[in-house]
């Protein structure tokens, strides 16, 4: 049986539309590295096992909610943006139709269409007024008007993901260990899995996007490792 064209590109092509996949990705790293690094800088400053749980289930809440706050207002500003610039080439195309037709074959010349074709192709496009608000958005703007990343897919998917990645190096203080170390240890596991994961999405090799993951995530554990050892902490926390 002959695939048709729309099942070779989905067979050939990730989806990348939606909006979910760049705040998931960095939730959940942002929830690894944030929270490792607390945890280590606290725990480094010598604090009880049970400042540390406080401390990194706290900065988990905080984190999450920030991060999904963050990702819908930064989604919801860009959308609104793009829904500002449409309007305006819509009312371009209605008072000067003759003249962004124009644009648009000059545009498409520019990439080496004959001009006789281009002027053809853009007059064409030109009858269908909201084909020709799609076009000339997608070639001046560089986006699809129709296609827009939801802002609540990226707001819920940032929290949730922030959230998994935060518990991560907390797992071990849950369930009843009191080891700097081991919730470290299980941290480091957390970012090597993590960055192996997100190479499934791209052409990275596992272990280099896990081992890279693991180096970022290990830097900054160290440093806030350091500061909370020459800083330590008071009142017996």
């Amino acid at each position: 049986m002959t695939e048709t064209p729309a099942a070779l590109r989905e067979a050939h092509h990730a989806d990348v539309s939606g909006g979910w996949l760049r705040p998931a990705v960095f939730g959940a790293m942002d929830g690894l590295v944030t929270n490792i690094a607390l945890i280590a800088g606290v725990g480094g400053g010598g604090a009880s096992a049970r400042a540390v749980l406080l401390t990194g289930t706290a900065g988990l809440v905080a984190g999450a909610i920030s991060m999904g706050l963050g990702e819908y207002t930064s989604v919801r500003s860009a959308n609104e943006q793009v829904a500002a610039e449409v309007a305006k080439e819509r009312r371009e195309l209605e008072r000067h139709p003759e003249v962004e037709a124009r644009e648009l074959a000059d545009t498409w010349v520019a990439r080496g269409l004959p001009r006789e074709l281009a002027t053809q192709v853009a007059e064409v496009v030109r009858r269908n007024p909201e084909e020709a608000l799609r076009v000339h958005v997608r070639e001046e703007l560089g986006v699809n008007p129709d296609d827009q990343p939801s802002p609540w897919a990226a707001a819920l998917s940032s929290f949730v993901c922030f959230s998994v990645g935060a518990l991560v190096p907390l797992l071990p203080y849950l369930l009843g260990s009191t080891s700097l170390w081991l919730a470290l240890g299980v941290g480091g596991l957390g970012l090597f899995l993590a960055g192996a994961i997100v190479a499934r999405f791209t052409s990275r090799r596992w272990w280099a996007a896990g081992l890279r993951q693991l180096l970022l995530g290990g830097l900054a554990a160290a440093a806030t490792f350091g500061i909370g050892t020459l800083i330590g902490v008071q009142g017996g926390l």
